[in-house]
């Protein structure tokens, strides 16, 4: 279980506050006007930005000590944090040893994940001759070797045409089936809303709100979600 545990972020004269809790496995949208907190409450999770008050728990365990690599999270950013310089199989290779020490069966998983994710053959592309779509399944395939529990998306498809997205999002919902993670997926899009999560965040006005329904929240949206949605 991931529990936000009365966690309070201040950043000069912003803060977010978020006091809830998501189960193991759950996919949660994340969703609110520009600038009102989304990102910060993924980057707060993964530990890049210091809280200052509360407990990011998972499964009991407090992350706070843990140096954000430590933790036992993943996080997808819409540039795909791909690394130019480097071919698509060293940039999968960093999921497993950042220095790339890569042994027989890394070099397995590698190739293996490639094909899950709808990319045999281009290990040894560079980013720069990818699609955005091709991108985006590369920091999947990455997610996948990492293997961690908890899955971030801060907006990773948001620049790809909607049949695109629509794709990549059905790959994140089968890879977080397989590996169990609890997925936090940042979005302005409604209908990925519905499509992708069985709960939503709302963040608006200083505070990602517990996670409601997705159906119930959008059928009797607050104040707060009417005026970002304008309705």
């Amino acid at each position: 279980m991931l529990h936000l545990d009365r966690v309070g972020v201040r950043l000069g004269s912003f803060t977010l506050s978020a006091d809830w809790q998501a189960a193991a496995g759950e996919r949660l949208a994340v969703i609110g006007p520009s600038g009102g907190g989304k990102s910060t409450l993924l980057m707060a999770i993964a530990g890049f930005v210091a809280l200052a008050e509360g407990r990011v728990l998972w499964q009991g365990r407090d992350l706070g000590p843990m140096a954000p690599g430590e933790r036992p999270v993943s996080i997808l950013f819409q540039d795909q944090n791909l690394f130019p310089h480097l071919t698509l199989r060293e940039n999968l290779g960093l999921g497993l040893s950042p220095r790339l020490r890569l042994g027989p069966r890394d070099r397995e998983r590698i190739e293996a994940a490639l094909e899950r994710v709808g990319l045999s053959g281009l290990g040894d592309a560079r980013p720069g001759r990818l699609s955005g779509g091709q991108q985006g399944r590369a920091a999947l395939a990455r997610a996948l070797l990492r293997a961690r529990p908890i899955l971030l998306l801060d907006e990773p498809f948001a620049a790809l045409g909607p049949a695109l997205k629509s794709e990549m999002l059905t790959l994140v919902a089968e890879i977080a089936a397989e590996t169990q993670a609890t997925v936090l997926m940042v979005t302005h899009d409604p209908e990925d809303t519905r499509r992708f999560a069985g709960r939503t965040v709302l963040v608006a006005e200083g505070l990602a709100q517990p996670p409601r329904e997705t159906e119930a929240l959008f059928a009797d949206p607050p104040p707060a979600l009417r005026h970002y949605l304008g309705t």
